[in-house]
């Protein structure tokens, strides 16, 4: 359905990996408002490198002014969504046809910010910088992708500049994930010359705050020892679920993911669908977003104009694409097969794939310092 008729109502709450793909898929099939607080999309992506390389900052924030053509972006934060009512922060009340869930998950910094201004995002990865360039020792809390990306980064960076990750677990990077990815992971990160203190939590965590350049001490259940300079947690995912209401929070899952069916719908609501990181389908990833955007899509479009046919989603088989700085890493391909440094480098680790999401929000031709 397109032009001047009057068109059904979709309304994508969320401006994220998921939510930006929905939107402009849907733009011009539908009355699209997407309803997102921050003032720009953040390529999460590229949130490490940003870190330890400035220059990478104004490229991370990608404005939403020319994403849709014909629908809306409305800067506001939904407070309450029951299934059929959608209301703002703002008060705004809206009851569109569709309603589409995106609104992804929340995780320490720097992976992720909670910054809804550009510009005080931007001084908080600066803070952030400064404070790495200046301390000696670096320990990173947790050793799955985040901390390992991360350390890699670090390493890159400031070679020679200490780093230890420290877990829990056994080993790095828990998952279904070949054993050969690790041992490729792990033999790099030893010629960084990145320590590890692995399969025993510490008795308490630090003093300082975590991103805080402060000399502190803390000691593993094991006995281990470690001295360092500044900490950064890397673990803690969570969905970002609490504004749901009525019938639609009680198809949430005991840690606030929302069940969905294989065509991404949530169960007993044929007008509201849910991706990206809270639908409890498969794993948090900014890849795995784009494929379920364009099943959700291609769903609603049939929904409202019979168009195309219904489309259901598969999860994804074990698939990571790890880089350790721009020309390190490692990563495990849908066929299997342990993909090399120069394959992660080309893939992701140059660019961190900012041109690719440019493209998507059609800012490929804008100078992205930072672009309008």
């Amino acid at each position: 359905m397109s032009g001047s008729a009057i068109q059904p109502s979709v309304v994508v709450i969320g401006g994220g990996y998921g939510g930006i793909n929905v939107a402009k898929a849907l733009d011009g099939h539908a009355a699209v408002t997407l309803v997102e607080p921050k003032d720009a999309f953040v390529h999460n992506i590229a949130a490490l490198r940003s870190v330890v390389q400035p220059d990478f900052l104004p490229r991370m924030f990608l404005p939403y002014g020319r994403l849709l053509a014909r629908g809306t972006v409305v800067r506001d934060r939904a407070v309450m969504v029951d299934g059929r009512t959608v209301e703002l922060a703002s008060g705004r009340r809206m009851e569109p046809d569709v309603i589409v869930l995106a609104t992804g998950s929340s995780y320490p910094f720097p992976a992720k910010t909670d910054d809804v201004e550009t510009a005080a995002a931007i001084r908080r990865y600066g803070a952030a910088h400064s404070n790495l360039g200046r301390a000696g020792t670096v320990m990173l809390l947790g050793a799955g992708a985040v901390g390992l990306e991360f350390a890699g980064e670090i390493a890159a960076a400031w070679p020679g500049k200490e780093i230890v990750l420290v877990d829990q677990a056994e080993h790095i990077l828990p998952g279904p994930y070949d054993q050969r990815l690790r041992d490729e992971i792990n033999r790099q990160l030893a010629a960084l010359g990145i320590g590890q203190a692995m399969g025993s939590p510490l008795t308490a965590l630090p003093g300082p705050a975590a991103g805080e350049l402060s000399p502190f001490t803390v000691t593993t259940t094991a006995g281990t020892r470690i001295e360092a300079d500044i900490w950064f947690r890397c673990y803690g995912i969570a969905p970002q679920t609490s504004y749901l209401a009525g019938d639609l929070a009680a198809a949430r899952t005991a840690d606030g993911y929302l069940r969905v069916d294989s065509d991404l719908r949530v169960p007993g609501f044929g007008n509201v669908y849910a991706l990206g990181d809270i639908a409890a389908i498969d794993v948090n990833k900014a890849g795995v977003a784009g494929r379920q955007a364009a099943v959700v899509a291609g769903n609603i479009i049939h929904q409202l104009t019979g168009e195309g046919g219904p489309a259901r989603y598969t999860p994804s088989q074990p698939v990571i694409i790890l880089p350790l700085g721009p020309r390190g890493g490692s990563g495990q391909l849908p066929n299997g097969e342990i993909a090399s440094a120069e394959m992660i480098s080309r893939i992701k680790g140059q660019d961190m794939m900012i041109d690719r999401y440019a493209e998507i929000l059609n800012l490929a031709d804008v100078p992205l310092t930072h672009a309008p």
